[in-house]
């Protein structure tokens, strides 16, 4: 016999409210809950109509990440069902549309929550190209806003204009809407387009070496998220130590801020009443010819990298091999 909810929200049984969300995570269950409840006005509209990736953490277990719906998924949760080339296979994706379906993830744990970047009924376009910025390990945050700044001049000298907001994480991410004329191949063109004029900017800070031994220290401009790729959301909580969460904030404030500045325990009471993500998004934006140009030119990154995965591959088993023949006997 199911044991009784400590709460009912919206039609939805809340459970063990009170059990730590997870270790190191500074809060419960029920702040997760709380805090998913209090911005629900202000992430629906970054998840809504989107196939969602969720990760979800069971006290005492990894973090994974869900993409296929469980098969106890209440009915009233909306699904979408999309082709997933990899594994040869129809996975069934949430389509987190309301407050209800919002509550019932939480209830299940889901902390992190990863659209994609298109909707549901636009398979063929993107509505926003992604610059993600990942420093190097270690207290490395300042060095992600010097690589942010430096893409916010790429765009402005591009004629282009982005929003910013924390990772939640270590990093940075920086968010351009556009025009729904824009092919996904294009999008991923701008996209790398963008990230080298922001190289070139200053390459001592910033980077667009794909694999990590390249990047000697630097700040990955990571121009690879486009197409089927996935972000997390804006607001959404990350399974981080004191369960931060990805919080806008404007380019002014950008320098003066930590990531741990904002979790779901503190982010409710910074916002108030404010929208401050849906009032710093620019309006969609054509993408100039040169920038598409450009863009086109420049290699994708992740096959670049696996051709030089592989090539450096070779090359070191060759060396292995070198090493490991006799050389012969001088005095034979």
């Amino acid at each position: 016999m199911a044991s009784k909810p400590d709460e009912v929200r919206d039609g939805v049984d809340l459970t063990n409210l009170d059990q730590p969300l997870f270790d190191g995570a500074e809060a419960t269950k029920r702040d997760l809950v709380d805090y998913l409840d209090a911005v629900h006005g202000r992430i629906l509209p970054e998840l809504r109509e989107r196939p969602l990736s969720v990760v979800r953490i069971r006290p005492g277990q990894p973090k994974f990440m869900q993409k296929n719906v469980p098969k106890y998924t209440p009915d009233w949760v909306k699904t979408v069902q999309v082709w997933a080339e990899a594994s040869k296979r129809e996975v069934s994706y949430a389509l987190c549309d309301d407050r209800r379906t919002l509550l019932w993830f939480a209830n299940q744990r889901a902390v992190e929550y990863h659209p994609t970047l298109m909707r549901a009924d636009r398979w063929d376009r993107v509505t926003h190209l992604v610059l993600d910025l990942d420093p190097p390990q270690g207290e490395t945050f300042t060095m992600a806003v010097q690589a942010a700044l430096l893409v916010r001049q790429a765009l402005t000298d591009s004629g282009l204009s982005g929003a910013v907001k924390t990772s939640g994480a270590k990093g940075v991410h920086v968010i351009v809407p556009i025009v729904d004329t824009v092919t996904i191949e294009d999008a991923a063109a701008a996209t790398r387009a963008i990230a080298a004029r922001a190289e070139k900017l200053d390459p001592a800070v910033a980077t667009t070496a794909y694999i990590k031994e390249d990047r000697h220290g630097k700040v990955f401009v990571d121009s690879t998220r486009s197409g089927g790729a996935t972000i997390v959301a804006a607001y959404s909580p990350r399974v981080r130590p004191g369960t931060t969460v990805s919080f806008p904030v404007s380019w002014d404030e950008l320098e003066n801020v930590s990531p741990r500045d904002f979790t779901v325990r503190t982010a409710p009471a910074l916002l108030g009443d404010r929208d401050p993500w849906a009032d710093a998004l620019p309006a969609p934006q054509d993408i100039p010819e040169d920038i598409l140009a450009e863009g086109r030119a420049i290699p994708v990154a992740r096959v670049v990298a696996m051709h030089e995965g592989k090539r450096r591959k070779r090359a070191r088993e060759a060396e292995a091999k070198a090493e490991a023949e006799p050389t012969g006997d001088a005095g034979s």
